[in-house]
């Protein structure tokens, strides 16, 4: 069977399950047993001198571990072309996140309007690490539509472009980092030595991908002030790569997000991201909607034509 067709016909068989379950929160995932992987070993090493280094070793570990462990599963799949295929399928719907994002922040915004202020910062501190228990309903719809955009990329145009770097195996080491910086990847007492490697691991991972996503934004719109505000305001962010696609989605809406934010009982003082002070209407999350989805179709269909291009 063609190297092509064993490369696309997995992406797009797991695009489509995407689209039709999202990440059911009851079914396995390797998402969770990342997530125990890394809690195993932060909780043993996390502690007394050296932390840097602990943690550093740790982090190559997981990632190089996860890397090894789906590329070898695929040579042994190879033989049979159907496993293969079926197996790759999965792992590609298990390592896109596009629905699952798209539903959370829907979630949001109707528990803050079906059953108000409260009820929505419950909700969002479901998928925010920052502080809820204080904001206020423009606040919420503002971290949502952040959130959105920020993990556009983390969960949707990254997970894809390491695909096309490395199949499988890259996307599942690249979800092993993301992983890793959202769980010690921290600037406090507790992370900051142990997590700094992770965190730095995880800007360098999507260097590329976050500003691939912020263009894919500007692209699927035709938003010329998305592009202003991605130029002027998308290196205000303290991350080298979140400020990016948050830049773009200010421009599309003409609005403003960042400004100060505690995030584990530490006051972060972000500085804004865009120009106009504006309320964020509750059905603008529809239109947010419809941008995730536009770039992660153009995503996939640059994927594929990369590949078919390349491989033939």
């Amino acid at each position: 069977m063609e190297k092509a067709v064993l490369l696309i016909v997995p992406l797009l068989a797991g695009y489509m399950l995407d689209l039709w379950l999202g990440d059911p929160e009851s079914w396995p995932h390797p998402v969770k047993l990342f997530g125990n992987m890394i809690a195993f070993g932060e909780k043993r090493l996390n502690n007394g001198n050296y932390r840097f280094v602990k943690g550093m070793l740790l982090t190559v570990l997981l990632v190089v571990s996860v890397f090894l462990s789906f590329w070898y599963i695929n040579k042994i799949t190879a033989a049979v072309p159907w496993l293969y295929l079926l197996l790759n399928s999965v792992l590609v719907w298990y390592g896109l996140a596009n629905k699952t994002l798209i539903r959370e922040g829907r979630e949001v915004f109707q528990k803050l309007e079906m059953e108000g202020v409260a009820a929505g910062r419950m909700q969002l501190s479901r998928i925010v690490g920052r502080d809820t228990s204080r904001l206020s309903a423009q606040q919420i719809r503002i971290a949502v539509l952040e959130t959105m955009s920020e993990n556009l990329s983390d969960g949707v145009v990254a997970p894809l472009f390491f695909y096309l770097v490395a199949g499988v195996p890259g996307m599942m080491a690249y979800k092993m980092v993301n992983t890793l910086d959202s769980m010690i990847g921290y600037r406090n007492a507790r992370y900051e030595q142990f997590g700094k490697f992770a965190a730095r691991l995880d800007d360098v991972a999507n260097l590329i991908p976050a500003r691939l996503t912020a263009f894919l934004m500007v692209f699927v719109t035709g938003s010329w002030r998305g592009l202003d505000f991605m130029l002027r305001f998308g290196n205000k962010h303290k991350s080298p790569n979140a400020g990016l696609p948050e830049a773009a989605l200010a421009g599309i809406l003409n609005c403003r997000f960042g400004g100060p934010n505690a995030y584990h009982d530490v006051l972060v003082d972000k500085p804004y991201i865009g120009e106009t002070e504006r309320e964020i209407a509750p059905c603008e999350i529809a239109n947010v909607s419809r941008i995730n989805h536009l770039v992660c179709f153009a995503m996939i269909l640059l994927v594929c034509i990369i590949m078919y291009l390349t491989i033939n």
